[in-house]
Formats: structure tokens, sequence, C-alpha cells
């Protein structure tokens, strides 16, 4: 019986394939299961960090986050990109295979591909001018400070945008569809979320990259790793150094060409022989689908003699099929639309809903440290957006700025004892704080704007802003200097303002608030 497909040759039982590998100490038709399940278990540690809306898993999991690539080298993390260098000078590229969850997306939509059709790959050339092309933009842009445009092209970034546009709101509503039940049962075990669209322009790059990956994984395999990726090309270029390899055995190889049409990094030359290790992501497939133990996953002391080319090797017709794409497409259209939820005040009244003002400076969280600091460190990967519990980060729709998440206080504010964006930033961007720190730390200041004030439009007492102030920094004056008697207006005492935002979302007054807050390029203490 086949082992891998209906359609392959006789197949012989590992153990009858001879001994060969890893330091004798795991047997190498175990390579693969090994590999598989610890990149199901990165895979799935990352992607609940950006299901997880109340940030209990980040506790345990955060440090999924903190060792990926570029998020460790933007922290200046020294310890984790050290050793992603020697795990790979060691290993190969088996970030890619384990630790990326971008490279494992990928394998999942190529194993639903390769059920269709099993060994469909083919060996291909590398596209050494377009991967350092790539790499050159890559780093230029991050060296320049145009973090959006390095966002696009890195690969945990991409997933965290596709993860938090599409896999976080079917995971919310299935939380509020058992919240609702749970309510009814007298249990408050869940509790319902909002589920609302925070970008646009964002939601439109995650659904475009979502789209791309899929086309290329479905027809190649690791098409996206081995010419764009730029985390790749690095770590491609270390790879050819590694210590241990897949290694093919020219004495036992017998030119089935199994081990190339397994391959999804496409990197396997059966005429020649001969491995490109610098795309090689040490999936351990080749061995796994060798009949005969001629690919070895081993440290190349020698190198067999090469048998002579056999010519050319046949194309695999192409297995792309279009339902797949046609289902992403509708899953991506059908979570783009929000829930239309409407507001009421007493059963009676419909509350317009409020507009995002013009600020003449952003906002950015506390542990930025300044708008510099943090458009340079951010790889807009939407974590510390998906984990906000008060909904006031989002991605910015500004060209210079797109996609790194910015401060909205439409929907909630800025809690003073909320540090959970400054506890999973993985890239430094927002560095860790306390509360402490957060109370003493100026993000921003209020402003009030006499002509949306209720006060004054609507000759009613209000005070909202004053109540809620934590800082005490707005009082209610007279509005006429000197008359007591008249409507009582706030008045912001900048100097202890640090721009939580209560004030902005507690006004009543609609669709802009009357009061708002102006962000500061550099943080300062108060």
């Amino acid at each position: 019986m086949s082992y891998f497909c209906n359609d392959d040759a006789a197949y012989r039982p590992p153990e009858a394939r001879g001994p060969a590998v890893l330091t004798n100490l795991i047997p190498y038709y175990m390579l693969r299961k090994v590999r598989t399940v610890l990149a199901v278990v990165f895979f799935a540690a990352v992607t609940l960090l950006f299901l997880d809306f109340t940030g209990t898993a980040h506790a345990w999991l955060g440090w999924t986050a903190r060792i990926q690539f570029l998020p460790a080298l933007l922290a200046l993390n020294v310890g984790v990109v050290l050793g992603l260098v020697v795990l790979t000078l060691v290993f190969g590229r088996v970030y890619c295979s384990v630790i990326c969850p971008l490279g494992v997306f990928q394998d999942v939509v190529a194993w639903f591909a390769r059920r269709r059709r099993c060994l469909r790959y083919k060996y291909s050339p590398a596209l050494t001018w377009l991967r350092r092309a790539v790499l050159v933009v890559f780093v230029v842009a991050l060296v320049a400070g145009f973090g959006s445009a390095a966002a696009l092209l890195a690969p945990y970034s991409s997933y965290g945008r596709i993860a938090s546009s599409f896999f976080a709101p079917v995971y919310a509503w299935g939380n509020n569809v058992l919240a609702y039940f749970a309510e009814r049962m007298g249990s408050y075990a869940f509790y319902s979320t909002d589920v609302w669209l925070r970008s646009l322009p964002t939601f439109i790059v995650a659904a475009a990259t979502l789209i791309v990956l899929v086309v290329l994984a479905w027809r190649g395999g690791r098409t996206y790793c081995n010419t764009i990726c730029p985390v790749g090309t690095v770590l491609g270029f270390l790879a050819r150094f590694s210590w241990f390899k897949p290694v093919i055995d020219t004495d036992k190889c017998i030119g089935c060409k199994r081990c190339a049409r397994s391959c999804k990094a496409s990197c396997i030359d059966v005429k020649r022989h001969a491995i490109d290790y610098s795309r090689c992501v040490a999936c351990m497939d080749c061995l796994d689908n060798c009949s005969e133990g001629a690919v070895r996953y081993i440290h190349p002391r020698r190198r067999a003699p090469q048998k002579a080319a056999a010519g050319p090797a046949p194309a695999a017709p192409d297995a792309a099929r279009r339902g797949f794409l046609t289902a992403a497409g509708l899953l991506a259209s059908g979570l783009a639309l929000r829930a239309q939820r409407k507001k009421v005040d007493g059963g009676l009244a419909v509350i317009e809903e409020k507009k995002v003002p013009r600020r003449g400076v952003p906002l950015v969280p506390a542990g930025a440290m300044s708008l510099r600091h943090f458009t340079q460190h951010c790889t807009a990967c939407q974590l510390c957006v998906s984990v906000c519990p008060n909904g006031v980060l989002r991605p910015s729709a500004d060209t210079g700025r797109l996609m790194q998440p910015e401060m909205s206080y439409e929907r909630g504010y800025c809690r003073p004892e909320c540090t959970k964006c400054g506890d999973v930033c993985p890239a430094g961007a927002i560095r860790p704080f306390t509360a402490a720190d957060k109370s003493a730390t100026q993000i921003g200041h209020a402003v009030w704007d006499r002509t949306n004030c209720v006060v004054l439009t609507d000759g009613v007492a209000c005070g909202n802003c004053a109540r809620h102030c934590p800082t005490g920094a707005i009082t209610m004056v007279p509005s006429v200097p000197g008359n007591a008697a008249s409507p009582k207006i706030p008045a912001v005492n900048v100097g202890r303002c640090i721009g939580c935002g209560a004030c902005e979302n507690l006004c009543p007054a609609r669709p802009f608030s009357a009061i708002r807050v102006e962000g500061h390029e550099v943080h300062s203490e108060i």
C-alpha cells in the first residue's frame, strides 16, 4: 500500500531504508513528524496571540512573538537574533518551517492543494536578482524610516494583519454566540465583545496579501518565501553554511524525482543531484518521500560522485483550484461587513456615531516615547490593536504611517491602569511600562472647542469632561468672566493633562466632541 498517495510507486517501510540520521538520535523518517508537530505548536501559539482579546494568552505565549526575526531585530534583542543565527547555521532554515507563522500558513495552504494531487512540484532556478532587489528595498525602507513600506514585506507583520483582519473577527463572533447562550443560562463565563472594522486600508492590504499568499502557495508551495520574503533571503544566505543539510546519496538515488516533486521550495535539482540550500526550508518532505533512503539529513563531510545528467525533467501539471480562492474571497467579503448596531437613548432617540477629529499630531501609546521612535520600530503587526481592551488603538490610514497603530477615542479612552500594549509589543515600538509610568507620561493634551460644546450650543449644564478626568486637569469655570451665574465651560490645565482621552470619549457632543486630544511629538513626564 502506498504511504503518501495512491498513485505512488511501491513503498518500503522507513525501517527498511537504513539508519542515517541527525546524530543517530532521531530516525530520519521521524524528522518530518517532529518538525510538523513543532510547527503546529508555534503556529497555534502565535495565532492565539491575535485572537485572544482578553490578553490572557500573552502571559504564557508572548515569547513566541518576541522570537520572530524582524521584531527581535528592531527591539535590539541581541540574544534572540544571535540564537536564530546559530539555529540557522546548525540546522538550516528551520525558522521558516517551524517558527515563522507566515511560512507555516503557506504549508497549510500547500497541504490542501496537495490533497488534490500528490508530489506535484518541480525544480525551478532561483530568482536571485529578485530576492536581492526586494531585500535592498526592505533595508532601505527600514533605514529611511518608512516602516509602513517595510511592513508590507515583513512575514510576521503580514501574518499578523491577516490574523487580526480575518481570523480574529470569526473568533470574536464565536465568542459572542457563546456569551449569548451563557447569559440566558445565568452564566457569565463569557462576555460579548465588539467586532468592527478598525481600518479599511489595512483590511484591503491584508486581503491582498492573503490572496497573493494563497495563490502562490497553492500553485508553488514556498514561492513567496524564496522569491519575496526578505527574512527568508537573509536566512537563506546563512543556511548555505549550515552544519546539517539534506544530502542526496548518489549511490542510492535512482532518479525517480520523488524528492523534487515533493519539495515545496522547488530547490532540488535531481539531474545534478544538487540542493539549493539558500531556498531549502528544512521541511524534511524529501526525506519522507524518498523510497530508497537516498536523501539524508546529515553534515556533508564527503560528497558522493555525481551522476551524468539524465535529460530535462518533465513539467508537472498545474494543480491550482479556483474553488479555494472563491471561498477565501467570500470569507473576506463576509468579514468586511460590519454588523450595523443602533445605539438608543432610553429606547427613543438614535445616538449619532462620533467621528474622528483631525489631529495635528497623531497619538501613540505611553511606552512609545516619541512619534519618531514608534514609527521607526513598529512593524504594523496589529498585535497591540488586537489586545487593546478599549478599542483605542487602530491602524492608521495616513500614507506615511499606513497600518501602524494610532490612538483615537471614539469607542473608548486609554485607561490609566491598562498597560497591555506595552506588554505585548515584540519590536520595542511600545516599551513595557507600569501604570504609574503611564499616569506620569504626557502623550498629548486636551483642547476645548467652544463651537461644539453643548453648554453653549444647547444651553444645558454638562461638565462630563471635568467629572471623568483622572488627573483633575479640567475644571469648570464661568463662561463669562466675573459672572458666577453664567454657564460653566471647561478649562484645561495643560500641565496636568496626560492625553488619556476620557474627556473626548465621554463628551456628549456629536458628531465631533467639544474637547479633543492633540498628540505630542515627544512624550514628557508631568
